[in-house]
């Protein structure tokens, strides 16, 4: 199987930084398109792993805001040639800047992270982290309150119930493991902690905090994340009406809520509460529910996820106006049509979840030091991360990952963006491909996607004058999937019979979340259908899914046996000539046995 899509004109050399400057540098010579964390082809590490040896923890501040963190690594973190504090310097440690830091490391590079806040940012402290616990928590719950379930596998459970906050405590703890963990791997292996806001004073120039803690950097990466979004005329008191962070919390699980936005976080938030008792009622602007999936997982996922549960929903209507909970009132909703603006409907409800999603966090960053303007709020950077000046020409050495660039909002992305540019800082380049980048909605069951939808194939199959084809399988039809009693499940896939190639996999059913990672990663590797049909899967596993639906797939045209093209006959007759003659004269050398 191929494990990259690897275009290579010349023999691979450093590529000098000063030369990638602006967006109409020619292309250059070695290009690796991958989705993975490292070239699928390197067999050995960049450099033996040296043995740690922790000199010390030195915290001192100059201000009550800001402190550093020391942690030496023998073989690590030599100083940097052209008079820089670091080579790397990242501002924000979040999953994205985490990623970026370790692999730097590896590579060699001096390395420290900016972080005003707490090490680990939205994803483990307020956001995929903790809602996982709650949604473990959900999973249980439901699966005990389904009296149904249970008796098909001749169990008998007594009435389910729980400890709200030791729900809310199990999620709390875990977001504080993970926390710790990621500040341990970042000390152990020699990474600098500077705590307080990062701002940039001007090319490979930064301070931290409030003092005058002014560094220098070869190379700069911001990684500063995203927060909730809020629309206007919403008010948020963080105790009747709140975002995504204070439900993490769970302080309260009320009678009856309203979750404005039917998205991921959206859709996990209603398995929590409709499992541990509330009603739901989705507030949608668009004119139908979960607008972001493939449409018939979408509809799927609407008749198993919604409809049997306490949900009901309003689709084509703005929440203009949220009013908190006050004075023996209720949650005040006014709703109005998405379209004209005008009124439709006001809704008295116990509490209002706002997710609408989230919005890139750059303000203070200094952007204006170096001439960038936001888009939408968004750092506008190239396909290799580097960040965009007013002008449209690229800003030198710095970069911009993870939500705060608005390409890919995923924690996994902005690890994956991270590590892409330390391939680039440290002179291999490299193009990350988005496509290749799974998603996942952890549901009950969850649901997952890679790629495009059909309608975004079929839009580019039109484009580009090339057909697609779909192919189906069902749960119903897998053995381990029955043996648990979960066999509402499907899974879809969108090809180019012509070619073979993946162009997007969607998944419903129990541990999609899982599932797709067979996908993803061969559309990074640019492994196709026919290849993909000889993959053997242990039975009866789930993953026997994804094996029917490769094989289901019908592909006109056979694989090509070998990569590169055979030299013509003539070449290879001269090659081998060539051989026996030097082997001819090494023989005529050597000594004659007596």
């Amino acid at each position: 199987m191929q494990s990259a899509i690897s275009l290579s004109l010349s023999s691979p050399s450093p590529i000098a930084r000063s030369a990638v400057t602006d967006a109409s540098s020619p292309a250059p010579r070695s290009l690796r398109f991958c989705g993975l964390r490292r070239e699928a082809f390197d067999v050995k590490a960049s450099f033996d792993a040296p043995s740690l040896r922790l000199n010390r923890f030195n915290l001192h501040s100059k201000s009550s805001n800001s402190c550093k963190v020391f942690a030496a690594l023998n073989g690590n973190g030599t100083p940097p040639s052209g008079g820089f504090d670091y080579d790397l310097v990242i501002i924000g440690a979040g999953v994205g800047g985490h990623g970026a830091a370790l692999h730097a490391v590896e590579k060699g590079l001096k390395t420290a992270i900016i972080e005003g806040d707490v090490i680990g940012g939205t994803c483990v402290n307020r956001g995929c982290v903790p809602s996982k616990a709650l949604l473990a928590v959900s999973g249980r719950m439901r699966e005990l309150q389904n009296e149904h379930h249970m008796k098909s596998f001749g169990l008998q459970v007594a009435a389910a119930g729980y400890d709200r906050q030791g729900v809310a405590d199990h999620a709390n703890n875990l977001a504080s493991k993970i926390r710790n963990n990621l500040t341990n791997s970042l000390k152990s292996l020699g990474v600098d902690i500077l705590t307080g806001v990062g701002t940039v004073l001007g090319p490979q120039k930064l301070k931290y905090g409030k003092g005058d803690n002014i560094i220098t950097a070869k190379d700069i990466i911001i990684a500063t994340g995203s927060v909730p979004l809020v629309p206007k005329g919403i008010e948020v008191d963080g105790k009747t009406v709140i975002t995504s962070d204070h439900a993490l919390k769970l302080e309260s699980v009320p009678e009856w809520i309203a979750i404005v936005g039917s998205g991921y976080i959206g859709l996990e938030f209603s398995d929590v509460y409709t499992a541990l008792g509330s009603e739901v009622t989705f507030i949608e602007a668009l004119d139908q529910l979960m607008p972001g999936f493939d449409p018939e997982i979408g509809k799927l996922a609407q008749r198993v996820l919604i409809n049997p549960r306490k949900i009901d929903s309003y689709t084509g209507v703005f929440a203009s106006k949220i009013t908190p909970a006050k004075d023996g009132k209720p949650v005040q909703i006014e709703l109005i049509d998405a379209k004209t603006k005008e009124p439709k409907d006001t809704l008295e409800v116990d509490a209002a979840l706002i997710a609408t999603g989230r919005a890139p966090f750059t303000q203070g960053l200094g952007l204006e030091n170096i001439n960038v303007q936001t888009q939408r709020g968004f750092i506008p950077v190239d396909e290799r991360m580097r960040v965009i000046d007013a002008n449209g020409k690229l800003v030198p050495h710095l970069y911009c990952i993870g939500d705060a660039n608005g390409k890919m909002m995923l924690a996994h992305a902005a690890s994956a963006q991270g590590i892409s540019v330390v391939e680039q800082v440290s002179g291999q380049d490299h193009v990350l491909n988005h496509l290749s980048i799974p998603a996942a909605c952890f549901t009950h069951p969850e649901i997952s996607m890679v790629g495009l939808t059909e309608p975004q194939a079929r839009e580019k199959a039109e484009k580009e004058g090339f057909e697609i084809s779909i192919a189906k399988t069902s749960f119903k039809a897998n053995t381990k999937a029955l043996a648990e009693n979960e066999g509402e499940g499907l899974a879809k896939l969108i090809y180019r019979p012509d070619t073979g190639e993946i162009l997007g996999v969607h998944i419903f059913g129990m541990h999609a979340a899982d599932l797709i990672h067979e996908a993803s990663n061969a559309i990074a590797m640019g492994t196709r259908l026919q290849e993909l049909k000889f993959a053997v899967h242990a039975h009866p596993t789930l993953s026997e899914v994804l094996d029917e639906l490769f094989k289901s797939a019908k592909v006109k045209r056979k694989p090509p046996l070998s990569s590169e093209p055979k030299p013509p006959l003539i070449f290879q007759w001269l090659k081998s000539a060539r051989l026996i003659k030097l082997l001819s004269q090494f023989q005529s050398r050597l000594p004659r046995l007596q």
